[in-house]
């Protein structure tokens, strides 16, 4: 490969030690004629290029290769990956547990990651940089505690700092009144987090929900949001566009 894994780094005021990125499914330069001879190298249709997940039914090599890739990119080789079930488990990296839904470290060069495809990664580092986190916050995730869970590993969560990385927008995300009412029951203030669509239907902001679930715990440093999975097709995975599709991956981790 002559390529690095394509990856986006995290602009936010975190302190030097703190290392964070989110994949992209391609290099934007790498063309269908460059897909088609690296084969073995990248993800095929529907998954081009860098699927960084087993279960979707990729090409194992190539999910392997992918990984490995991204391994060599960015100079770690403890990438805590976890199977991801939309509950509220929180692991430390290096754990055998394999299902969980955030990943934490205090320790150096311990990948914390988790993958997503429309859900929102949630970033998370102590102002210290000392201990960091990354959380995968679906509707179900959001709704039963995922992030308050993350929150809690850390000693002082009021000195937090959040990045929100890439996930399907408002725009994009139609839910039902079943979606509404899990979130307004719990805290009314979260109805602006809905507006309605047609046939009993709302379009849900997946990043104002987590914001003001996060600041009712006394975060106040914010960063990141605005992109669209849906939308943006050439950078990101949807499973909500596409059904089949591949899984980026959001990782972040002490030097």
């Amino acid at each position: 490969m002559t390529k690095p894994a394509p990856l986006q780094w995290l602009d936010w005021p975190a302190p030097a030690s703190v290392k964070a990125c989110f994949s992209l499914r391609s290099h934007t330069e790498l063309d269908a004629s460059a897909a088609q001879s690296s084969i073995g190298q990248y993800s095929q249709p529907p998954f081009d290029h860098f699927n960084y997940a087993y279960h979707v039914g990729d090409a194992p090599d190539a999910v392997k290769c992918n990984r490995q890739y991204l391994e060599q990119t960015i100079g770690q080789h403890h990438i805590q990956w976890v199977e991801q079930v939309h509950g509220i488990a929180v692991v430390r990296a290096g754990s055998t547990q394999c299902q969980a839904d955030a990943v934490y470290t205090s320790q150096p060069n311990q990948v914390c990651s988790i993958m997503t495809a429309d859900c929102l990664p949630v970033f998370f580092c102590d102002q210290a940089g000392l201990q960091v986190a990354v959380a995968h916050a679906g509707w179900r995730g959001l709704a039963s505690g995922i992030l308050q869970q993350t929150l809690s590993q850390f000693a002082q969560p009021q000195s937090v700092m959040i990045y929100f990385g890439p996930a399907i927008s408002q725009r994009a995300f139609e839910v039902g009144n079943e979606v509404k009412d899990v979130f307004v029951q719990q805290l009314p203030s979260l109805t602006q987090c809905f507006t309605a669509a047609t046939d009993n239907k709302w379009m849900a902001d997946l990043y104002g929900l987590a914001r003001l679930l996060l600041a009712e715990k006394g975060v106040t440093q914010f960063y990141g949001g605005g992109r669209c999975t849906y939308n943006e097709a050439d950078v990101f995975y949807s499973y909500r566009r596409d059904g089949q599709t591949g899984r980026m991956a959001n990782l972040i981790w002490l030097s």
